[in-house]
């Protein structure tokens, strides 16, 4: 399997959406554990690098995308 693609500041899709309604989520810690900000609410989650991948659908904005719009 091919190991995804991301960076710290991405805003990530995940495969089921948060209880708030939201299915973007920024990265905003990253090693052994991913921990995850609901951009609805802010809730954060700490998950296993190999738990967020299998859970994570796709990269929605690029954390470099974001800074160029600033």
């Amino acid at each position: 399997m091919q190991r995804k693609e991301f960076a710290l500041g991405d805003i990530v899709e995940m495969k089921k959406p948060h209880p708030c309604g939201t299915n973007a989520w920024k990265v905003i810690r990253m090693g052994m554990d991913i921990r995850i900000k609901c951009t609805g609410c802010g809730h954060s989650v700490l998950l296993p690098r190999s738990q967020f991948e299998k859970k994570m659908k796709k990269v929605l904005i690029q954390a470099a995308e974001q800074e160029s719009k600033e």
